[in-house]
């Protein structure tokens, strides 16, 4: 319904219920200077109509990725979403419900929340997964906490090629868990994680290792490697991948890891201003007592019918706080659901179609840059897959904002997260991008 102010007979009877006679008079305790200056300047009423045009002409003066080629990466990428995804989310009985309390009477949504834990499953080949986090960063702080309740050891290693913002995430999360975090350097040349710096910092005290696939300079990682040196010292390995990798680079149950994280934003949700965004979380079949969030289980009635049920409630609502995995309550279902609903409808030989498009296009950009243009080249040799860093020749943010203004919106800078990078930056290429997207970004940074 539409916003119906009080009538004056409304005030009349709130006022005679207050006793007091006026609105005035119910704010009389605050001292008048300051009731004087609580208001600024503010502009007359508008009508309906006039302020809906106000509205679209305030909406007007934002850029969206219709007016912008975007080479924009670091962990939200923009990619095509096929029309089913939009259409499924927006049914009604997806998109208005709250989190199911009654969860049993909602057996549409926990079949949702039960086919996106199989697809994650499938696509991270890990044996049980929940229904979804918050966001990747919040996943790798989780991770890291359970890594500390299973080994009893708090000591967490992060590679710094790792996601700089997840980082920090999972920095506040262990100060306030007591575990101690510990970087790993990456190798100059290549931009690999040093997996010998590593091994020399490896010890009995330490929980966990967390590495990125792709790394977040786009560089493939020695993921098994990794996973050998952490189990030697009895620690675990956490995968933090970028899901459509996964179309052609092994995933994360083929080369040890033992829990698997990553953004699903990729997965079917647009690249919003900070949401709204997915926290995949897969773990070994062993640890799935420990694993935080939702986790819905497929069972049958007395009647032999299949049916939909919350199972392994390790969350703070359901069980004594002390005992509880995580604080966490509400898993993104509406996203997550978005996720299930992408990955059906491309299937395996589509995703890795899309994967394969997106490296061929993205090598096909580093290969014409190194032709045509002496301002940029690689920073790192190592292996990508659609995304790398460039070593631009002139001040990364006047160089992004002279792009912006020619239609190309790229980056982010390296610089701030990582000084010793400061004229680089990165540049992702997906499925979405043309080849005259790409020609046109080699002549503008040419020139």
């Amino acid at each position: 319904m539409t916003y119906i102010p009080q009538s004056d007979k409304d005030k009349a009877e709130m006022l005679a219920a207050l006793g007091i006679e006026s609105v005035e008079e119910f704010f009389s305790q605050i001292p008048s200077v300051l009731r004087a200056n609580a208001m600024p300047a503010i502009p007359g009423p508008l009508t309906e109509s006039e302020l809906v045009r106000h509205m679209h002409e305030l909406a007007g003066e934002n850029h969206s990725l219709q007016d912008l080629v975007c080479f924009a990466g670091g962990g939200i990428y923009d990619r095509f979403i096929p029309s089913i995804v939009r259409d499924v989310v927006s049914r009604p009985e997806f998109v208005t419900p709250y989190t199911p309390y009654q969860a049993e009477v909602s057996q549409g949504t926990l079949q949702a929340m039960f086919e996106y834990q199989t697809v994650v499953c499938e696509l991270t080949a890990m044996e049980v997964a929940n229904a979804s986090l918050y966001d990747g960063a919040t996943s790798l702080a989780e991770a890291v906490s359970l890594s500390s309740r299973v080994t009893h050891k708090h000591r967490a290693l992060l590679s710094r090629a790792l996601s700089p913002s997840a980082r920090r995430v999972v920095q506040t999360h262990c100060t306030a868990s007591g575990i101690e975090t510990g970087e790993v350097p990456y190798i100059e040349e290549t931009g690999q994680t040093d997996l010998g710096a590593l091994e020399n910092i490896l010890d009995d005290e330490v929980c966990c290792v967390a590495l990125q696939q792709p790394n977040y300079f786009g560089i493939v990682e020695d993921m098994a490697s990794a996973a050998g040196a952490a189990h030697n010292v009895g620690a675990l390995l956490i995968s933090a991948v970028e899901p459509i990798s996964l179309g052609v680079l092994k995933p994360p149950g083929n080369y040890g890891a033992d829990i698997a994280v990553g953004e699903g934003q990729p997965l079917g949700l647009v690249p919003g201003f900070g949401g709204p965004v997915l926290g995949l979380f897969a773990c070994n079949r062993e640890l799935m007592r420990q694993m935080p969030g939702r986790v819905v289980g497929q069972t049958v009635d007395s009647e032999g019918r299949v049916g939909y049920c919350l199972t392994l409630q390790a969350r703070e609502q359901h069980i004594r706080r002390d005992k509880a995995t995580s604080n966490i309550c509400t898993n993104e279902a509406l996203c997550a659901l978005a996720a299930g609903v992408y990955l059906a409808a491309l299937g395996p030989d589509g995703l890795r179609e899309v994967t394969r498009l997106s490296i061929h296009k993205a090598h096909y950009l580093r290969d014409q840059l190194a032709e045509q243009s002496e301002n940029v080249q690689q920073r790192f040799g190592g292996a990508f897959v659609n995304e790398f860093v460039l070593r631009v020749s002139q001040p990364v943010c006047s160089l992004l904002e002279s792009l912006c203004e020619q239609g190309f919106l790229i980056g982010p800078s390296l610089g701030r997260e990582y000084p010793e990078l400061d004229d680089c930056l990165l540049v992702a290429v997906t499925e979405q991008r043309t080849k005259q997207d790409i020609e046109g970004l080699v002549a503008a940074l040419s020139s």
